[in-house]
């Protein structure tokens, strides 16, 4: 996969199927657009273009401070495995937030990226004031040349899958919900660093990671987890947290690997996340923190075993 990022000079190898968005989350409702793309790519023989920002729009235009459900790299590395042919990562810089819809189809989809289709959402909208519209995209399209598919959005029930709706689900900790709307289970991933050494003295090794900042976390607490790391899995439990019986002074998610003694300080860890099963606490002692951790280990074999 070509990753194209921090540039405004891209362009297509040949003529292309192009989806456009956020794709936060790279969830089941973004897999239908792109099971399409590549359906349509291995047609027609185009290449499978996606289409997205280094920040959201919206995020940059209120000031917000990013918080995702993937991070930039673990959206590309999701993106990889699917097997289209270019990620571009726009920068949402002012020549783009400022052009105006008819430009962007013209200069960005047209020239550079040689569209000849294009599979968007019904709520899609892009350019200066999100003017944008599917309907203007197939209009123009009949003028330049490029087909546009709108897929319907793939639902929950009543409701559509969503990254608010996927967000709203994480803020409870309901994993499961957010696993089922995702299409797989929501990773931390990141290298393991040094920590307190704390779990050796007290027989429960665990290995810490430092989460990026951008990276969005579900409440403080303790989760049954499942961690991929050196080509093993690990079932486990990990904890969300400060440490507040050890006064940790930032946020770092903490794992207990079940039956693993390898040294694994520098490794890269994927760490997923399946069930909440407690909120993070304060104990008035360190036997006090082990007889409870020995606790939240037995449920948490327990979830893996029923």
């Amino acid at each position: 996969m070509r990753y194209i990022k921090k540039t405004l000079n891209f362009e297509a190898e040949r003529p292309s199927v192009i989806t456009l968005g956020k794709f936060d989350g790279v969830h089941r409702g973004h897999m239908k657009l792109i099971n399409r793309i590549m359906e349509i790519g291995k047609r027609d023989d185009l290449e499978t273009v996606i289409f997205t920002f280094d920040v959201s729009p919206q995020v940059s235009l209120n000031h917000k401070k990013p918080q995702m459900l993937l991070t930039n790299e673990e959206r590309r590395k999701r993106l990889h495995r699917q097997g289209i042919n270019t990620l571009i990562e726009c920068p949402f810089v002012p020549e783009i937030r400022d052009m105006e819809a008819e430009d962007f189809i013209r200069k960005i989809l047209v020239k550079n990226l040689k569209v000849r289709a294009l599979v968007v959402g019904p709520d899609f909208h892009f350019g200066h004031g999100r003017r944008g519209t599917p309907e203007m995209l197939d209009r123009m399209g009949k003028e330049y040349g490029f087909t546009v598919e709108v897929l319907d959005k793939v639902m929950d029930g009543n409701l559509e899958i969503s990254s608010t709706y996927i967000r709203d689900e994480l803020s409870k900790g309901n994993m499961e919900k957010v696993n089922e709307l995702l299409g797989y289970p929501y990773t931390i991933t990141g290298e393991v660093v040094h920590g307190h050494q704390l779990g050796r003295t007290i027989g429960v090794p665990t290995i810490n990671q430092i989460p990026g900042e951008d990276k969005l976390l579900p409440p403080r607490g303790v989760y049954a987890s499942r961690t991929r790391i050196v080509g093993k899995e690990f079932d486990g439990i990990t904890n969300i947290g400060v440490k507040p019986t050890v006064l940790e002074k930032f946020v770092g998610v903490e794992t207990y690997l079940f039956d693993c003694d390898l040294d694994l300080y520098g490794e890269k860890a994927k760490v997923e996340l399946y069930h909440y099963q407690r909120p993070e606490q304060k104990f008035e002692s360190v036997d006090a923190l082990k007889m409870q951790l020995q606790e939240d280990e037995e449920h948490g074999k327990e979830y893996f075993i029923s």
